[in-house]
Order: structure tokens, then sequence, then C-alpha cells
């Protein structure tokens, strides 16, 4: 027999102390769902969009690398050894013919501006039946939706007549794609999204769809959402003053950077006052399930300057992925290539050292690095983002560790697995 000192009721004292924290770790701190996430979000007018847009922005963007001497040629450009530009380049060309965008937003804020409210209505409408189009040809990306003004005063109105707009039509052309994504920008209090939530619920009993059934991102592109008047930072009680509802906060480069008075030149999601608002965020949203991503770089790459345009744009997104922040914002076609070519690059350099660690684990194999079971949450995350992106391919890591996809979501993600949908 093993005496201890402590009894039952001492036990239930330390359970009945702790339920709330039991609580609210259960409902605000869930972990992500296990779901894919896009590597990118690129942005478009509403009044370009068709559903043909992917596969024109594909094309274009392989006539551009192809014009500047293929995309080898511009792997080993931006940075990449020779053996990895040649091993990712056709996978990467595979990438552009097959799934150029992963992520569309039909823009209706600053790239759209105020064109008035006949208009708007009208482009509103028409770009929700282009979706539904879109959808049941099979052109869609993945994840598609729009990016409605803000709630702020003199656009609240108008932004909130186009999202019903928007959805309305969608449930009258068939219903929502299953990758719906809407955004809101230029949020600058919790009370924004408390209304957001407001707007997407009223929508939901509208179409008799489930709760919870709309989510949307939040685009953190104001100082005031970041550091309140109170000393304390508002994005961090957006998950828990909008349970459920934020899919993902979004940094936007250049508001931001405006707000904070840095000069054009030196606006960027590299800037150390970026950073200080990312790692504000990843701290807010972590254990929430809420996703992450990055802003855009406006230097394109066209022109004379194209070649240092896309040696800047794979450096910051090889930067955005070391950070943390798996998807970023892009904003030309010419951009395209060089998210690929970073990405897959980021992905296949970690690859090895990340699949024997979860060959090792599976085998019961102690190796040189001890991982805890956080750490193997970790790489399986990792190869599992990978594969999904299309950077590795599920036969490689079945080849190489023994997990397939459902395996490497239980090991990454087990208590969305355990739960199930």
């Amino acid at each position: 027999m093993v005496r201890t000192a402590l009894t039952a009721s001492d036990l239930a004292a330390a359970d009945a102390r702790l339920a709330d924290t039991d609580a609210l770790l259960a409902r605000a701190y869930p972990g992500d769902d296990g779901s894919r996430q896009p590597v990118h979000t690129v942005y478009v007018p509403a009044d370009r969009y068709a559903p043909e847009l992917p596969t024109v922005w594909g094309r274009a963007a392989l006539a551009a690398v192809d014009a500047a001497g293929g995309i080898d040629a511009l792997a080993v450009d931006v940075g990449l050894a020779p053996a990895l530009a040649a091993a990712i380049a056709p996978r990467v060309r595979e990438k552009l013919q097959r799934e150029p965008i992963e992520d569309l937003r039909i823009d209706f804020e600053d790239g759209y501006g105020d064109r008035g409210d006949d208009v708007e209505d009208a482009d509103a409408v028409r770009a929700a039946k282009r979706v539904a189009a879109a959808e049941g040809a099979r052109f869609a990306p993945p994840f598609i939706g729009i990016r409605c003004k803000s709630l702020e005063a003199p656009t609240r109105a108008r932004g909130i007549r186009t999202l019903d707009l928007f959805v309305t039509t969608l449930m009258e052309q068939g219903g929502l794609p299953d990758g719906l994504a809407l955004t809101l920008p230029k949020v600058s209090t919790v009370a924004q999204v408390e209304a957001m939530a407001d707007v997407m619920a009223a929508l939901e009993r509208a179409h008799g769809l489930p709760e919870g059934r709309l989510r949307f991102e939040v685009q953190v592109e104001t100082p005031q959402l970041v550091l309140g008047p109170d000393g304390t930072s508002p994005v961090a009680r957006l998950a828990h003053a909008a349970p459920g509802r934020i899919s993902g906060l979004h940094y936007g480069t250049y508001d931001y950077s405006a707000s904070l008075q840095i000069a054009g030149p030196y606006q960027s999601l590299e800037h150390p006052a970026a950073d200080l608002a990312k790692g504000v965020m990843q701290l807010a949203v972590a254990g929430t399930g809420i996703r992450l991503s990055d802003g855009s770089t406006n230097i394109l790459p066209i022109g004379e300057r194209a070649a240092e345009a896309w040696r800047l744009h794979a450096r910051l997104v090889r930067r955005s992925l070391e950070r943390g922040f798996n998807q970023g914002w892009d904003l030309h076609a010419h951009q395209l290539p060089t998210r690929y070519l970073a990405t897959y690059a980021f992905y296949r350099d970690g690859y090895a050292e990340a699949s024997g660690r979860l060959r090792d684990h599976r085998a019961g194999i102690s190796g040189a690095v001890l991982d805890e079971p956080a750490t193997v949450r970790a790489l399986a995350g990792f190869v599992l983002r990978a594969v999904r992106c299309g950077a590795i391919t599920a036969a490689e890591v079945v080849s190489d560790t023994g997990l397939d996809e459902p395996a490497l979501v239980r090991l990454a993600h087990p208590r969305a697995a355990k739960e199930g949908p």
C-alpha cells in the first residue's frame, strides 16, 4: 500500500478552485483544427475578378519567369542552391499550372474605392455569381471570398450591405463555398469585431445557416488594436470577445506603417515596428486556433527592376515562414513564382531533419535530439503544411516516415483529431 497525506476532499477543493480555468482553456484555447491553411492570399479589385482569373495569373507568372530565363534560373537568382533549385523548379511550374492561387480575396476596400452605391451593389452581386460559377466549373481556388469596407462610421453601412449582398447572392446561387473567406479591414476596437460577429449571426439566421458557419479574418493595421488607450492590447481580447468567429489575423503592412508615420521608403513588413505588432499578434492568438498571415510588399517584379523585386519578395516570404507566419499576401501575378519557390525551399530545407525525427519518434528511437510531445506536434505540422502546399508529396512522407496525411493530422493536432469534425 502507498500512503498519501492528501485526501479526496483536497483534490475536490483543487478541482473546484480550477473549474473556471478548466472551462476557459477548453473554450478559448482549443488549438488549431487541423484544416488546411493557404500559403498566401491574393487580392484583386472586385471589378477585375472573373472565374478564369487564377488560370490567367498562373499563365502570366509562367510567361514572366520564362522570359527571364526560366524557373530554374530564377530559383538560383533568388538565392537557392543549384541542386535545390533543380529539385523544386518542376514542382513550382506544376503548381502554377494546377493551382496558381490558393486563396483569393475579391476586394471592395482599398483596392476598389468608393464607386457609388449602385455600382458597388452590382459588383457585389456579380462577384457572388462569378464565384458560384467558378465553384461549379471547378475554377475556384480552395479559399475564396471578399474583403468588405471597414466598420468605421463613414463606410459601415456600405461594408455591411456589400457583405449582405455577396452572401445572400451566394445562397441564391446554390450555397456557400466550403472555403469561403471574409475579411474585415481597419479594425481598431474590440467593439467593431463584436459588431461584425453580430452581423455574421444575423446572416446565419436569415439564411438558415448553422451557428458559426460564417467566420471572418481581422486585419491588424491600426496601432489602436495593438495597444489600446488603457495600456492593454485589444487584439488579445478578440478571440474571447467573438469566440469561434475569427479565423485569422492578417497584418496590414502599409496602413499600419503609415499610422506610425514611418516614411514611405521604409514601410515594410520587416520594419521593427511591424515585427513588434506581429509579435503581439502571435502571443494574442497562441492556442486559440486563429491563424496568422503576414502582409504584402508593394515592390512588384515588373519592368527593369523585376529581378531585384523577385529577390526581395523571396527573401520576405522566407523571413515570414521562419518567424511562424505561414501565410502572406500577394498583389501581382509575377509574385507567384517567388511565393512558391521560397515556400517550397523552406519546407524542403527542413524536411530531411523533420521526417527523420518523426520516423525515430514513430519507431520509439531516441536520437541526438530529445523531442518533447510539443516538438513532435510542431514537426508533424511542418510536414503536413509542406504536403498540403505541394512542396513534398504524400508518397515521400509515407516512404520516409511511415505516416500518411491522417496520421500527420493526429500527431500535429491531437485534440482536433480526437474531437473530430
